[in-house]
């Protein structure tokens, strides 16, 4: 082999390892380190939450709970209700999604201060980009929350994000419209969440555009 080929290929291994090197420092880097922290999360809460009773202390709204164990540094663990999205209350009522304070109130009838069973749907993540820990929540009774509250029109199935009971949720949604519980009798499209908005507005866009 000439000596120029040889420093032409130790040239290029060099600059294989700098692609390396900044790829590592950088967005795909990170990326992956994501993965593997989100790994070990999800295997702590496997381990931590999954099938453990706890009881409620506080409903901040339709869908979001804290139970009595520490997170952390947080004295409580934040549950979102996995695969439901419930209207929203804030503290400008003005400024409240419809069917808001309805879905609150009966959500706190249903779970505070119940004590109920966790169960997490690995290997899907175990926490949603607020770190709030996603769940199924079963009641004492043998019923999910996340259920009823579809079941009897508090929520709207979210299909934003895949889970395992995405389709039953879809049913269960498609059912309380059909016997009108709940929001189901008078909301309109407006009053939708932005993401379901988004995709009422898609589906009439391509309705419309059908010959």
């Amino acid at each position: 082999m000439s000596k120029r080929r040889r420093n032409g290929i130790i040239v290029l291994c060099l600059l294989f390892v700098v692609l390396l090197v900044r790829l590592d420092h950088g967005a795909a880097g990170r990326r992956w380190r994501y993965r593997l922290s989100s790994q070990d999360q999800s295997q702590k809460d496997q381990e931590k939450y999954h099938a453990g009773t706890f009881k409620v202390v506080d409903v901040i709204d339709g869908d979001t709970i804290d139970i009595d164990v520490a997170d952390g540094a947080n004295r409580r663990t934040r549950i979102r209700l996995l695969g439901i999205d419930a209207p929203e209350t804030r503290s400008d009522q003005s400024d409240a999604m419809y069917f808001g304070s309805q879905a609150t109130e009966f959500a706190k009838g249903l779970m505070l201060g119940q004590s109920v069973t966790i169960y997490l749907d690995t290997p899907n993540p175990t926490r949603d980009k607020y770190g709030r820990l996603l769940a199924y929540v079963r009641l004492p009774d043998g019923r999910f929350a996340n259920e009823v509250l579809l079941t009897e029109g508090f929520a709207y199935a979210d299909v934003r994000f895949a889970h395992s009971l995405l389709n039953k949720y879809r049913q269960l949604e498609a059912s309380a419209r059909s016997r009108a519980k709940g929001l189901w009798p008078n909301v309109t499209p407006d009053q939708f969440p932005k993401w379901r908005r988004a995709s009422t507005d898609d589906r009439r866009q391509t309705t419309e555009d059908e010959p």
